[in-house]
């Protein structure tokens, strides 16, 4: 498992450390007693468990989330049984999830797996 304490990507979803919330952060809610920050088409989304000290948030732009860790940090799990990403451990800070996006003759969208 990796330790991530600035920087560290699982798939196509990047965790960035940063030092405050934005203005435009609203606090999401758990469904199921996860913290989903990528979903995924094919049902193996990007997770962490809804546990204390776990706070997740969306913004205005559908590819920018961010996550508020606290105590010994959280893990974030790759749902899918087989060819998964390895669970990375988020130490305790602020981050940034960002979607990994692509171009297509009409701009940029997120990419899909």
């Amino acid at each position: 498992m990796k330790e991530i304490k600035h920087m560290g990507a699982q798939g196509d979803v990047l965790f960035r450390r940063i030092n405050l919330l934005p203005a435009d952060a609203k606090a999401a809610s758990a469904i199921d007693g996860k913290h989903v920050v990528a979903h995924s088409e094919t049902g193996h989304h990007h997770y962490l468990e809804a546990v204390p000290g776990v706070r997740h948030y969306v913004s205005e732009d559908p590819l920018v989330g961010y996550l508020s860790v606290e105590g010994a940090g959280a893990e974030v799990v790759h749902a899918r049984p087989w060819d998964t990403h390895e669970t990375l451990r988020l130490t305790p800070g602020i981050y940034e999830v960002r979607r990994q996006r692509e171009y297509v003759p009409g701009g940029f969208r997120r990419v899909e797996d």
